[in-house]
């Protein structure tokens, strides 16, 4: 790291601090998450636990923190029922919204979403370092476009203790993505016992068979160390929700092609609107060593290694019928390695707490094509192929940091806490080209292999530095003043900073706030994906905004997103069983990083000439497809969230009758545009975002959740109900880009309910289900149905709206068998 830069990082960090409200700052999280309580081999979370996240002081308990903090522990991840981290988080937490279907590879590595900002505003960690994004960038439009974050599906949750999460900005704290707040996953540490579980399950009307096997153990390996080991296999089957696809009934295409009628099916032969098949297998390890008074050894590793398969819409026998005479249905693949190793020492030095540690994780996402073709190169050569290598993705992370705090005596109720640290970071990301038969003039059949031109590594590194300062002046008054510098190789500098303050007027009744200003650097990802998206009529290039063909449509690269951050909250103790959290928050975000619009070149309402050039430019032969166009990132918009968060929590014995834990939790969430970036003069009258796009920001997510939770436990017997309220969300499409349907879902009551029961010490049993009484969104617009089988258009396939919170899928039901050991 440079003295120059490291100098300046300090320098802007103390302007930062003494410019107070212009830079206002940020409380943060200690990093060294071993301070936590272990879990024991249950894996219970302990009550009350003191928190790492959103505070760098020590032995702060999530009742008395200043930030809004949410504590999952690690039984109420296991009820859930879907041994699935992201619906686990989606289901106990209701300002996070997962994912139920992507476009594409997106399909293969579903994300999610924090108060309904894109899920690479979210920064996860695990045991409060940093986490590596996947290499597979969600490109197709919809609400979680552009996400690239860490996928959580490859920590096991047999590993976790609990979850901590901080519903607040805090880049001045942890750098860039933690605008919408920070997932911290602190994993088990047990050097004893151990759990094993076995969960089966599926969809009430078909699919989505799940089996999954999970066990954790905890050794000593010597004495003062203790190592928790915990692996994972779980299997996921396909599911098909779907409605027939008016090409196969269309009379022309039935008189000319008889042979979709031996199709399988037939005429439910198109199941690309359901789940995808994957089998994913997932180590993880936490070791801790304590080599000296107030000194530890520790390292965090985690394997995974996933091989999936997605349906994409299916080809009519016209496309290849000496090789596919009664048509095909292409199938996206993908095996996906990723894996992180963290390794640290930290201990007391000269009066500090020192922690120095390095963390590198990478994920390679290789994409091929099954039961395919590609229709040119049997044109002009007479064979083809049927299974490709479309290329692969790339991402890769090292963060190394070194960290230190220490109490100062300075006359106030209690000390000063002074922590700073200094950070390095490079990441990488490539994109490989596919073999030659895929990427052979349009390529292999709906999915294209990566072009030479679409192919390159690229590299960015970061250095940072920050200050934080936090104590208590008076009895009951917390202030946390913090600030941060960071400079990046590819686009300069960032200074933000953070000011949080809490005030307990009474032993039941507090308040806090905050107010900070942030940034998110757009991933290499962002700035980089090339690749073509192809459907049986269509075709559609993604420009990396980099590129020259970006330049041709007025595009040159990305900027940093900047955010200001302010939130207010109350926090009540009326009882000793009863707790209450009551914030509103507000999060402006500027230049914005959103995926465009459909931009035609051809095919469309309004068609542009520079999208043409811009796809010649990119390398791109796009024949033998009646639609041409190209989506692009950029920084489009500024936006604006405003939100309240709610959060009751009402412990009751009742007796012989057991005891009810009782909870209510809900947000409130508006998203809105507020400035639209003028599109480049080269697309007009196009615009950089329809119609579509605009829903997908401001009313895709539904802005009310409510979650209603009673947790019943009487003898051997535990009975969990959770009722979840979804509000009304919606999003517009069009067929062309010239008339616009608006597809709604009306709010939903969705039930979830398990049932356990303790046969002994050692074993236990549960049955459940999500989605109790089986109910789905409402469907498309009919309008824009219509639209579609008017034109021939295989979307038409989609009459169940992807973007629905609670899935396309309907209930499902599942068994699980416990062993404590």
């Amino acid at each position: 790291m440079h003295k120059a830069i490291l100098k300046t990082g300090v320098a802007a960090v103390l302007s930062t601090l003494a410019l107070g409200s212009s830079y206002a700052a940020a409380a943060g999280a200690d990093d060294n998450a071993a301070a936590t309580p272990a879990a024991d081999a249950s894996g219970e979370a302990p009550v009350s636990a003191v928190i790492v996240t959103g505070t760098r002081s020590s032995g702060i308990k999530v009742e008395n923190s200043a930030s809004p903090i949410q504590v999952l522990d690690s039984a109420s991840l296991q009820r859930t029922g879907q041994p699935d981290l992201i619906q686990a988080l989606a289901q106990n937490l209701p300002s996070f919204t997962a994912q139920a279907f992507g476009g594409d590879t997106a399909n293969l590595t579903l994300s999610a979403r924090l108060r309904g900002l894109s899920p690479n505003n979210t920064l996860v960690l695990i045991n409060g370092k940093r986490r590596h994004g996947t290499a597979n960038l969600a490109v197709l439009g919809g609400p979680y476009q552009g996400g690239a974050a860490a996928d959580l599906n490859y920590i096991p949750v047999a590993a976790i203790d609990h979850i901590e999460v901080l519903q607040d900005g805090a880049a001045a704290q942890y750098g860039s993505d933690a605008i919408a707040g920070v997932i911290n996953i602190i994993l088990k540490s047990n050097n004893h016992g151990g759990t094993a579980s076995a969960t089966g399950g599926g969809y009430s009307d078909g699919g989505g068979r799940t089996g999954d096997g999970a066990a954790n153990i905890g050794v000593e390996p010597f004495k003062d160390a203790y190592l928790s080991l915990t692996a994972e296999s779980k299997y996921h089957g396909y599911s098909d929700r779907g409605g027939i696809d008016p090409r196969v009934v269309d009379p022309e295409n039935m008189k000319n092609w008889t042979g979709m009628f031996q199709q399988p099916g037939y005429p439910h032969v198109n199941h690309i609107s359901g789940d995808a098949q994957y089998h994913l297998n997932v180590l993880a390890a936490n070791f801790g060593y304590d080599f000296a008074p107030d000194s530890q050894l520790y390292a965090i590793a985690t394997w995974g290694h996933k091989e999936a398969r997605a349906y994409e819409n299916y080809r009519l026998p016209s496309k290849l019928p000496k090789v596919y005479p009664t048509g095909f249905s292409p199938k996206e693949t993908m095996k996906q390695d990723d894996y992180a190793l963290t390794a640290g020492v930290k201990g007391v030095v000269a009066g500090w707490n020192m922690d120095l540690s390095s963390t590198y994780g990478k994920d390679t996402s290789k994409i091929g094509v099954a039961d395919s073709g590609n229709v040119s190169l049997f044109t002009d050569t007479g064979s083809t192929p049927t299974v490709f290598h479309a290329g692969a993705f790339i991402a890769s992370q090292l963060t190394t940091s070194l960290e230190a705090s220490r109490e100062f005596a300075v006359g106030w109720a209690k000390p000063l806490n002074v922590a700073a640290g200094l950070e390095h970071r490079i990441d990488k990301y490539e994109i490989e080209a596919g073999d030659a038969a895929s990427r052979y003039k349009e390529g292999s059949q709906s999915y294209p292999g990566f072009s030479l031109t679409d192919a390159g590594s690229h590299r960015r590194t970061n250095e940072a530095a920050y200050v934080d300062l936090a104590g208590n002046p008076v009895n009951d008054l917390t202030l946390d003043l913090a600030g941060r510098y960071e400079h990046f190789s590819d686009f300069g500098n960032a200074k933000v900073g953070k000011f949080t303050a809490r005030y307990d007027i009474s032993p039941k009744v507090g308040v806090r706030g905050t107010f900070s200003n942030g940034f998110r650097a757009p991933t290499l990802a962002e700035e980089y994906y090339s690749a073509t998206n192809v459907g049986p009529t269509t075709a559609f290039v993604q420009l990396a905004p980099n590129s020259a063909g970006a330049k041709l449509v007025g595009v040159d690269g990305l900027k940093p997103e900047r955010s200001t951050n302010f939130s207010l909250g109350l926090v009540l103790n009326p009882a000793a069983n009863l707790a209450i959290t009551l914030d509103a928050y507000q999060i402006k975000i500027r230049d914005r990083i959103v995926g465009s619009g459909a931009l035609y070149g051809s095919g469309g309402a309004s068609n542009s000439p520079a999208v043409v050039a811009a796809i010649t430019a990119n390398g791109n032969n796009l024949d033998k497809v009646s639609q041409t166009g190209i989506n692009i990132f950029s920084n489009a918009v500024d936006t604006r969230s405003r939100g309240l968060e709610f959060v009751a929590t009402l412990n009751e014995s009742y007796g012989t009758a057991g005891k009810v834990d009782w909870s209510v939790a809900a947000n409130y969430n508006k998203v809105e545009v507020t400035k639209i970036n003028q599109a480049p003069a080269q697309l007009l009258p196009q615009t950089l975002l329809d119609k579509t796009a605009i829903s997908d920001l401001e009313t895709a997510s539904p802005k009310v959740r409510i979650n209603l939770g009673a947790l019943w436990k009487i003898g051997a017997w535990t009975i969990n109900l959770r009722e979840a309220i979804y509000g009304k969300s919606s999003e517009y499409g069009s067929e062309d880009g010239s008339v616009y349907h608006l597809t709604e879902i009306s709010a939903k009551a969705i039930t979830d309910l398990e049932v356990g029961y303790k046969i002994n010490s050692a074993w236990s049993v549960a049955v459940g289900a999500n989605n109790l009484f089986n109910k789905y969104p409402n469907g498309v617009n009919p309008a824009l149905l219509a639209d579609q089988r008017a034109a021939n258009d295989n979307a038409a396939v989609t009459v169940l709206p992807s973007f629905s919170p609670f899935g396309i899928n309907g209930g499902y039901y599942y068994a699980r068998a416990n062993y404590k050991f």
